[in-house]
């Protein structure tokens, strides 16, 4: 993979996980973190505005993550198999990180840390979509 493959993939991929984000987790479900941040025993955990740059950071190591996934896969890759791929790397990570979350803290209740890995799934599976057909338009 090229540097210039993994920087296109890894800003594509934050935007677009950044929209799908947005659209699934405060449109569709109604700000689903305030509930799921605030389901545990700890109060006043979410904040009132988000920090931007602290979310896009995020966003951008998680899209590079995604795009080396797909990029490392073989052959050209297809908008299906970076789907597959956005979507397993998407539980995966928030299924370890909101495990660790709620073995460690009272930020989360068992019904968050069950729950919040599944709803991933989507705008993680979007992005790995999307990342694979701009890779693939690249090659």
């Amino acid at each position: 993979m090229t540097a210039r493959n993994l920087a296109t993939g890894t800003v594509v991929g934050a935007v677009t996980l950044s929209a799908t984000g947005y659209v699934m987790f405060w449109t569709v479900l109604g700000n689903f973190y305030t509930y799921a941040l605030g389901a545990g025993s700890a109060t006043g955990v979410p904040r009132e505005s988000p920090i931007v740059w602290a979310v896009a950071l995020g966003a951008l190591s998680y899209s590079a993550l995604v795009t080396l996934a797909i990029g490392n896969c073989g052959g050209s890759p297809t908008m299906r198999a970076g789907v597959k791929v956005g979507a397993v790397i998407g539980f995966l990570v928030w299924f370890t990180a909101d495990f660790f979350l709620y073995g460690i803290s009272n930020v989360l209740n068992l019904t968050s840390a069950l729950i919040d890995p599944l709803l991933e799934v989507v705008p993680s599976a979007v992005t790995g979509g999307a990342i694979a057909a701009v890779l693939g338009k690249l090659k």
